[in-house]
């Protein structure tokens, strides 16, 4: 069956066409991962830990990031927004990649979780609005964190909750954003947040979405919580 709808139906590379791949090894090593930096001032930070003078009681503690949104990786990612079937495909390629960059890119988180930690971190999904996820069909940043906690071998934890419809951030200016998205988020009443949380989401922009995620989280008793998405 899966030979007969790969041959109707041909896998090709999200960034470049090719076939028999959805994201083939060119691609993949054309991915700039860029300097990493503090969430919080967008300057270079250790590791992409936010700054000890950046640090707030709600705020991040860190931004990490798969790449740049820019090449092969912008392409996947806007094409997954006008062919959303693609992201039961292209989710397990993404967390590889997060995986085997992280390793190398981000070793003092690594370390941690290697090093038996594992009970204490959970990965985490930014939620989508439930009208908005039964529109789309499925929440890309929930599929690719249930995959990475996996790989990772994290619980994972759907923690949060929209608790409004809000206008796409997209093409608001960054003072629209952080009002758009205030009081839009709440924690899931039946779940309880690990002291240390893997935050997941696609694109990171301004990080007002995260970043308000975030306040929830610790709010709620969760002591660190770090950014993670698949471009800034």
């Amino acid at each position: 069956m899966n030979l007969i709808l790969d041959l109707l139906f041909p896998k090709k590379c999200v960034g470049c066409g090719k076939t028999n791949t959805y994201f083939c090894l060119e691609c993949i090593s054309e991915i700039r991962q860029g300097a990493l930096l503090c969430p919080n001032c967008d300057m270079a930070g250790v590791f992409g830990e936010t700054h000890p003078l950046c640090k707030t009681r709600f705020g991040l503690d860190g931004l990490w990031s798969l790449g740049l949104y820019q090449g092969p990786l912008k392409k996947a990612l806007q094409k997954l927004k006008y062919k959303p079937t693609l992201i039961r495909d292209l989710a397990p390629v993404f967390s590889d990649l997060i995986v085997n960059y992280w390793k190398k890119h981000q070793p003092m988180i690594w370390e941690e979780i290697k090093k038996g930690k594992k009970k204490n971190w959970a990965v985490v999904p930014v939620p989508l609005h439930w009208f908005r996820e039964n529109d789309r069909g499925f929440n890309q940043s929930a599929l690719i964190g249930q995959l990475l906690s996996k790989n990772l071998g994290l619980d994972y934890c759907e923690a949060l909750k929209r608790t409004r419809f809000t206008r796409s951030q997209t093409k608001l200016k960054v003072f629209q954003r952080k009002k758009n998205i205030k009081g839009a988020f709440a924690l899931s009443s039946d779940l309880v947040p690990s002291s240390s949380i893997l935050l997941i989401d696609d694109v990171w922009t301004t990080g007002s979405t995260m970043k308000e995620c975030c306040r929830v989280l610790k709010q709620n008793g969760s002591s660190r919580v770090w950014a993670l998405t698949l471009a800034r």
